[in-house]
């Protein structure tokens, strides 16, 4: 190093020294969590779509039934399996009331007589001659200012109404079914994992116990033993669905129960109950949301797998799978009464996947800011 190196203070020049500097404001407001959560989630137009459509569903199932004069029980049998007649469609050949049924020729002028709307090819079954013609159901039931919209079942019962209505029951019976799982499995989890030790070991082993055991074997004779109906079904699918739960918020309490906020909270006396409901928990609202959407459809294909099974609600209270099983013994004769309860639930188990899928990357902190 050379000593002998002179520096003059001239040789320097203050820069700045009489500015004002300042750090940049924030040109935005800070985004937290949650709204950053709904940013991302407003950016998935699937899950924006399956919204609209599940929100549609469950106000149809609110008000649908009140848009016509006829009730989910009222029958009438003289209007037995009459196909779907909505008016301002069936002036376009669309859902005007007709059907096409294999008659005898010689009934078109006696037994239909007036209800021909037009005749397709003939042919002979056993020497009888034979003709396909398209029948207007309600002018040879004399019933032309009626209008089944989606048809009637085999009471003459409106299936416009028993749908919504259904949907109705099947949307209440899932939701209760998610909300008691939610509240057991979120409140056993979060008990298991925060004491930890002998606790969760002792609590997870009775998990273990009750998911060793087929979850349809205990339902079904849970329904066997005390009936079927609205509250049993939802009951029968919580004997095991908050097991899903228990297992997220046992692990996200795992992931925070050790963290500084946590312990420094607890050094400064918190409560147990404190630091489990207000300090962890709130961190685990993510997956809980998105295990609970998730868990809607699943209770819905339940409610209707059951019913298939006889096992559902008792006449003459319908259900999207009441409706179903109704409709399958008919289905080569009236697909009608299949087509439309199978159009529902597929919409609504496409529109609750998409949906928690949507919810589940909204809620995940690695995609946050992205």
């Amino acid at each position: 190093m050379n000593k002998n190196i002179k520096i003059d203070p001239k040789d320097f020049n203050f820069v700045q020294l009489r500015e004002d500097i300042k750090d940049t404001n924030f040109e935005t407001k800070p985004i937290g969590f949650f709204k950053d959560a709904m940013i991302r989630f407003c950016k998935n137009k699937a899950a924006i779509v399956s919204f609209i459509f599940i929100a549609i569903v469950i106000l149809m199932a609110i008000i649908g039934p009140s848009f016509n004069k006829y009730s989910y029980r009222e029958q009438r049998i003289d209007l037995t399996y009459m196909p779907p007649r909505i008016p301002i469609l069936e002036k376009y050949g669309i859902c005007d009331g007709t059907t096409v049924i294999p008659v005898r020729k010689d009934t078109l002028d006696t037994f239909y007589k007036g209800a021909v709307v037009k005749t397709y090819d003939t042919y002979k079954v056993r020497g009888i001659e034979m003709v396909k013609a398209k029948i207007d159901m309600y002018k040879l039931n004399k019933a032309e200012d009626v209008y089944f919209w989606l048809g009637s079942d085999y009471l003459g019962r409106d299936q416009w109404t028993r749908l919504w209505r259904g949907s109705r029951i099947s949307l209440f019976i899932a939701f209760l079914a998610v909300i008691i799982n939610l509240i057991i499995g979120v409140t056993y989890g979060s008990i298991s994992a925060y004491y930890g030790g002998w606790t969760d070991m002792i609590m997870q082993r009775i998990v273990e116990i009750l998911v060793s055991i087929p979850q349809l074997v205990i339902i079904i004779l849970f329904i066997m033993y005390w009936g079927a109906g609205i509250f049993s079904l939802a009951i029968a699918m919580v004997l095991t669905g908050w097991v899903g739960m228990n297992y997220i918020i046992r692990g996200q309490f795992y992931k925070y129960k050790r963290q500084e906020y946590v312990l420094a909270s607890r050094t400064m006396g918190a409560k147990d109950r404190t630091l489990i409901f207000r300090h962890i928990l709130p961190n685990a609202i993510g997956p809980i949301i998105t295990r609970a959407t998730l868990s809607i459809p699943l209770a819905i294909f339940s409610e209707s797998f059951l019913a298939y099974l006889g096992l559902g609600l008792q006449a003459p209270e319908p259900s999207i799978g009441v409706l179903l099983a109704e409709g399958q013994k008919e289905l080569l004769t009236y697909p009608y009464l299949t087509l439309y309860p199978a159009i529902l639930i597929s919409i609504l188990m496409i529109a609750f996947n998409l949906f928690g899928n949507g919810l589940r990357d909204a809620f995940d902190p690695t995609q946050r800011g992205q």
